[in-house]
C-alpha cells in the first residue's frame, strides 16, 4: 500500500485532486496528516510517550582494555 500523505493546511486545495487521480489505483491511499503542529518541542503528551525509556539503575563502571 503506497499511502498519498496530504498536510492538512493543503486539504482543501490538494485531497480531492489527488484522490480523483488516485481512485482506480488499489495500491494507493490518499490521506490527510492531523497529527498536532505547533507549541514548544516536549509539550505533547505523545512526545515524552514516544521516547525510549531509560534503563534504571546504575552500571558497574568498565575498565579500558590493554593492549596485548
Amino acid at each position: 500500500m503506497i499511502y498519498c500523505v496530504v498536510p492538512e493546511a493543503l486539504e482543501d486545495e490538494l485531497y480531492d485532486k489527488l484522490a480523483a487521480y488516485y481512485e482506480d489505483d488499489p495500491h494507493v491511499e490518499v490521506i490527510i496528516d492531523r497529527r498536532a503542529w505547533g507549541g514548544e518541542p516536549g509539550t505533547h503528551d505523545s512526545f515524552s510517550d514516544r521516547r525510549r525509556q531509560r534503563v534504571k539503575g546504575t552500571f558497574p563502571p568498565i575498565e579500558p582494555s590493554t593492549p596485548e
